[in-house]
């Protein structure tokens, strides 16, 4: 089995990554300017923060109705899947869904809860339809009105 060594992260760490996640645009030097490190010591840190997997990766967060998805819907799902073979596959073929923005496992009521994006109705039937494909026995699926709050930021550095 791999060990995992988790390093301890110290206040420069932090400051690095809260500055990231604020702006993942911002270059080595502007950070090192804000952290007072030198250039090459950020990036040094920023490449072990990544290996380390503090840092998952860094995306541009698009606009989905600029981009023609009208729809954002939060899917709540029940499967009578439970044999970790098939559990495994169904989780496969969630994470292939091209509209499946995000998944996650949970407990309570429903197995899974989707974030999913459809440019309108008939999107969304058509999702719909390949989720009761896969195995999929209860379906209960809300429509995002507008959204109040869409952040990714962890709130790491305290006040």
């Amino acid at each position: 089995m791999e060990s995992i060594v988790s390093r301890v992260l110290d206040h420069v760490d932090i400051q690095i990554l809260d500055w990231l996640q604020k702006d993942g645009q911002l270059s080595n030097l502007e950070i090192s300017k804000r952290v007072k490190l030198s250039a090459p010591a950020v990036h040094a840190r920023i490449k072990r923060l990544e290996s380390d997997g503090y840092i998952k990766n860094q995306v541009a967060i698009l606009n989905h109705e600029k981009l023609g998805f009208d729809l954002l819907c939060f899917v709540f799902m029940s499967t009578n899947v439970h044999e970790a073979e098939k559990l495994s596959s169904l989780e496969k073929s969630l994470y292939s869904m091209k509209e499946v923005m995000e998944c996650h496992c949970l407990t309570g009521e429903y197995d899974y809860l989707l974030k999913v994006a459809c440019r309108d109705r008939k999107g969304l039937e058509e999702f719909i339809r390949r989720l009761n494909e896969i195995g999929v026995t209860k379906i209960q699926t809300s429509l995002a009105l507008r959204e109040i709050k869409d952040s990714t930021f962890l709130p790491i550095l305290e006040d």
